[in-house]
């Protein structure tokens, strides 16, 4: 019997790289349009594409708005590389940070939702079997009325030469406060592999929030025929209703793709 998560695996896999070469592309605009670079993120430039799935939701769009219910399971998350010269082989390390409402500084730092050591790639799955969980996965719960809060999912290359601060260096660690980038640094991270984002609210904003402007993925270099007809993705950061279904539809062609594969899998597997 095959596992749902080794399915969606290799429904991921079958992505084509022009696919998934835009979708690097797209979520690299993504982070600059919601400010997620610079408010966490000085640059980004990911090698690798991951996606987050939900239990009960399916896969995550990147900025896409959740109530907190529906993201506090631990997420399934598979990665695929941007193209052929991009090996995710050697070990990594798996974080998710609250960056807050857009525009924020965070000089106290960020809230830790999320960070293992040792994540290893098994086909096209983040494998923890043989890592170390500082932090389980801890569901976002922004204080209400503080706005859509932003929650990065980041990967890193963990070199041999990685140790983990002190402080940071003992398994099953509370959600709490922390410098991230400070974190990244004296451990001695490698290149930023891969990341993603998505947005939760509690109530509504009793403040004024800056607003994102759209991500128009027709616009991308790497757009082919297959994907063009993805015009008009956005983030739901800061954004207008419309904006935030203009982000569903605009990712919807990699999800599509991704939602087929696992179908016909599933099926080939009950036959």
């Amino acid at each position: 019997m095959i596992c749902l998560t080794l399915v969606a695996t290799l429904a991921l896999a079958h992505l084509s790289v022009a696919q998934v070469s835009v979708g690097v592309e797209a979520i690299e605009a993504h982070f600059q349009q919601s400010a997620v670079v610079p408010d966490l993120l000085a640059s980004f430039n990911p090698s690798a594409l991951i996606s987050l799935n939900f239990a009960g939701v399916g896969d995550a769009q990147p900025g896409q708005l959740f109530a907190k219910e529906q993201v506090a399971p631990t997420p399934t998350v598979t990665i695929a590389a941007a193209n052929s010269s991009v090996s995710l082989t050697g070990t990594y390390t798996l974080a998710m940070v609250d960056a807050d409402v857009v525009g924020s500084k965070l000089t106290n730092g960020q809230t830790r939702h999320w960070l293992v050591n040792g994540v290893t790639v098994s086909g096209v799955t983040l494998s923890n079997s043989s890592a170390i969980a500082i932090t389980e996965y801890a569901g976002p719960a922004p204080a209400a009325g503080s706005g859509p809060h932003r929650y990065v999912v980041l990967v890193y290359s963990q070199p041999s030469t990685f140790k983990a601060p002190t402080a940071f260096s003992q398994a099953n660690m509370g959600v709490s406060t922390f410098d991230f980038n400070a974190y990244v640094t004296d451990s001695g991270l490698g290149a930023l592999v891969a990341g993603t984002y998505f947005t939760v609210e509690e109530g509504t904003a009793t403040a004024s929030i800056s607003s994102t402007s759209a991500v128009v993925s027709s616009t991308l270099l790497a757009v082919t025929s297959q994907t063009h007809t993805d015009a008009g993705a956005t983030s739901s950061t800061g954004t207008s209703p419309s904006a935030t279904e203009s982000s569903k539809s605009g990712a919807s062609s990699l999800a599509s793709g991704f939602t087929a594969g696992i179908a016909a899998l599933a099926l080939a597997v009950l036959l």
